[in-house]
């Protein structure tokens, strides 16, 4: 198959596939869709989409403070808030604005219902008695202005369902009417922020880390080969096939998102990691006085299946992904485990052809340093060969170790877990958190029970107030808006506009503020209740606090709606996006046994078929079950929590570690096929992969560590633990794997 003339052919075909990228060349485009990561055929989303349709998204907007010492409280600073303000509002992406500049009460009298502003600065006098007003009320502190009074909020929503490329925009232009406001001291955060932000790190670090992985190949290649034609035609395979990849993603109207920024070092170091084998064959048929052609031939003839598998079972490693239910996942498993295959792609197309035109008939021999080597690899199998029980016992104990600090490994989240610690949007959300109560959006839906009329009926309203205090005393939430909020207003507004009675009304109250239900619903800047008052929200902002602790407030949640809710009144549940991504967090442990569980099997049938043995596809998938718990342990030991992101990692380092154990039973059936001895063919296989093996490793770790230089937390965990994974795996099948199958040899003679 890999003769000359074949190799030949199969480059041109390589050519003209490039060729064809060249000349068809794809858009490039960054994403970062929030909503990808959220769990999709899941009936939480499904009734969030449907809430969602009768009410609007909860985090389509953008939190503006500005901010004045000692106070906002100044005609000067109010006019130039309220010029900024009325700006956004003509902007074209701009629904609305909530703020105290704009915002009317209804006051009503005898003679109907009129309207005044809640902050006027016409005259001093008009200012002081709004300021005493608003300071003095639970109604606007902490929620529209700061508890100190030094920042007024305006919440911009903005059009629903925005795209990013919109987003941006209307970001800049934002920001651009911000920074001429002549206001000096602002905060702003949201979703187009946050979006914007994402792909702008997204771009540099896929940029930086495309030009390390180059360099890390290059300075590789020169230490294992230190030949020219060692060092080119590897990174011509490989610039090949990560091109081809990024290329075919681009096709299929993938855009470049935060999971892709890792994808050219992982095909680099696997696409390194099947050159290594191939070439490490072909200098030792040289060695042993093959001819340059024959050598590349049976180099490539040997191997091809071997590494096809290793590279299969990457891939697979990865493709595993798909069957989680987070689109984010499910998109760079796929496209990164075809990307392992058009890697595999690109070295059997490319390497073997280039071989023939590049390599010289000669190559050195053995030197001091390959001989020492041997003389290492040797002197390893004797003492693992030499030590089985003390292997054995010591490989127990440090697993149950693991094990007891996997069980105490805790699931944990945040909506901004991938940026870095000292980002300047971090910063904006904690500002917002400590002025206004929070900036994370929550959500519950509100239903009339089968014996309540509608919402506003007056014992309805009073489990609403139950239900109001318990998520500001648990889940610590501020600027709390409801249809009860809705009836305090109007309490408020039938007694004069006094601070005193804005609080739940009573059966009477309630009865005398029926006819202004419509109109004060039609004046709301914020929709809260549907035409027919059945179907509502109580809509709420809180801290990112996690989704460890968010947990545990909705199990509270869950016992107080159980015991203290009448649900013939009152059906309420939790939704909104905050509560979607945290869904996704708790759902890590399933996601990751799916993902291993698919890949455990696949592995298993593989050895399987090629021993025709299910005790050997049960010692090889051993080795690279027992690293994954070591990792376990190690993020026990460092603190390291569970995540959606640090989820996969399991599975990705999984597949790649299994090549290892992949390239050393294929050497033992080959050895066996021979008709050498048991313990022989082991030794063979030991000595001769081992090199290769130990080589891979340290390229696969050496590459993996350059992501820990990213300031994505999903990028950096990715790079770490991986990296850890595969130094486990590598003691695994150079040291438990040799002895797992000397024991399975005495235990078949016994």
């Amino acid at each position: 198959m890999f003769t000359k003339k074949n190799s030949f052919w199969l480059l041109g075909i390589a050519m003209l596939m490039t060729l064809g990228v060249a000349v068809f060349r794809p858009m490039v485009i960054f994403d970062y869709d929030f909503e990808s990561f959220f769990p999709q055929e899941d009936q939480e989303l499904a009734f969030y989409q449907d809430f969602r349709s009768k009410f609007e998204n909860d985090n389509d907007y953008l939190l503006i403070a500005l901010g004045r010492n000692p106070d906002v409280f100044d005609s000067v600073f109010l006019s130039k808030a309220n010029s900024l303000n009325e700006s956004l509002k003509k902007l074209e992406k701009v629904e609305r604005t909530v703020s105290l500049l704009d915002l009317e009460e209804p006051i009503i009298n005898p003679f109907g219902i009129r309207y005044r502003k809640v902050l006027d600065w016409n005259n001093s006098e008009n200012l002081i008695l709004s300021k005493n007003s608003i300071l003095a009320s639970g109604q606007w502190k902490g929620s529209l202005i700061s508890e100190e009074g030094n920042y007024l909020l305006i919440i911009l929503k903005n059009q629903q369902r925005i795209s990013k490329e919109e987003g941006d925009v209307l970001y800049q232009e934002i920001k651009s009417l911000v920074d001429n406001s002549g206001i000096n001291d602002f905060h702003l955060a949201g979703k187009i922020r946050a979006q914007g932000e994402f792909i702008h790190l997204m771009q540099k670090e896929f940029s930086f880390f495309l030009g390390i992985s180059i360099l890390l190949i290059v300075f590789l290649l020169i230490v294992i080969f230190r030949t020219w034609w060692g060092v080119l035609v590897p990174l011509i395979v490989l610039l090949f096939g990560i091109l081809w990849t990024i290329a075919l993603s681009l096709y299929f109207g993938k855009p470049l998102d935060v999971m892709s920024v890792m994808q050219p070092t992982i095909l680099s170091v696997v696409g390194l990691a099947a050159l290594i084998h191939f070439f490490n064959h072909y200098l030792t048929q040289i060695r042993n006085g093959y001819l340059k052609d024959e050598a590349i031939q049976k180099s490539f003839s040997e191997l091809w299946t071997a590494v096809f598998l290793t590279c299969f079972t990457t891939s697979l490693g990865f493709i595993s992904l798909y069957f989680t239910n987070i689109p984010s996942l499910k998109s760079f498993g796929l496209y990164t485990g075809i990307g392992v295959m058009m890697m595999f792609l690109a070295v059997v197309l490319i390497a073997p052809g280039m071989l023939y035109l590049l390599t010289p008939f000669k190559v050195s021999e053995y030197d001091s340093f390959s001989i020492m080597w041997r003389k290492g690899m040797r002197k390893a199998f004797l003492w693992t060969v030499s030590n089985t029980k003390p292997i054995i016992v010591v490989f127990i104990l440090v697993t149950v170790l693991s094990g007891f600090g996997m069980s105490r490994l805790q699931v944990n989240g945040y909506i901004l877990d991938d940026l870095p610690e000292n980002n300047s949007l971090i910063e904006e959300f904690r500002f917002f958190d400590k002025e206004f109560g929070g900036s994370k959006p929550l959500e519950f839906s509100l239903e009339a029970g089968p014996e309540a009329q509608d919402l506003m009926q007056f014992e309805v309203l009073k489990e609403q107030e139950k239900l109001e205090n318990f998520v500001k005393d648990v889940f610590g939430a501020s600027a709390i808006v409801s249809p009860l909020t809705m009836a305090k207003s109007l309490n408020k507004a039938l007694n004069g506009g006094s601070e005193k009675a804005f609080s739940s009304p009573s059966l009477g109250q309630v009865r005398r503020m029926e006819p202004y239900f419509k109109k004060v619903l039609e004046a709301s800047p914020i929709q809260i209740l549907t035409s027919d008052l059945k179907t509502g929200r109580l809509s709420a902002r809180t801290e990112d606090m996690g989704s460890l602790k968010s947990s545990e407030m909705k199990a509270e949640f869950l016992k107080f709606l159980e015991e203290k809710i009448n649900p013939d009144l009152l059906l309420v549940r939790i939704t909104g996006t905050s509560h979607l991504i945290d869904i996704s967090h708790e759902s890590v442990t399933a996601q990751m046994a799916k993902g291993l569980g698919f890949a455990f099997v696949i592995v298993a049938l593989i050895v399987g078929f090629l021993f025709r043995s299910w005790k050997i596809a049960l010692i090889s998938v051993i080795p690279n079950i027992i690293p994954l718990l070591w990792v376990c342990g190690l993020m026990f030991v460092f603190g390291i929590e569970l995540k959606l992101t640090t989820a996969i990692i399991f599975t990705v380092a999984f597949g790649i570690a299994v090549d290892d154990t992949i390239h050393f039973m294929a050497k033992l059936k080959m050895e066996l096929g021979k008709g050498k001895p048991w313990l022989y063919a082991i030794k063979r296989a030991y000595l001769e992969t081992g090199k290769a093996i130990i080589l891979t490793t340290l390229v696969l770790v050496s590459g993996f560590s350059i992501l820990t230089l990213s300031q994505f937390g999903v990028t950096f965990y990715s790079g770490l633990l991986i990296g850890m994974a595969l130094v486990f795996a590598l003691i695994a099948d150079l040291v438990l794997l040799p002895v797992l199958l000397i024991l399975l040899k005495k235990g078949s003679k016994k």
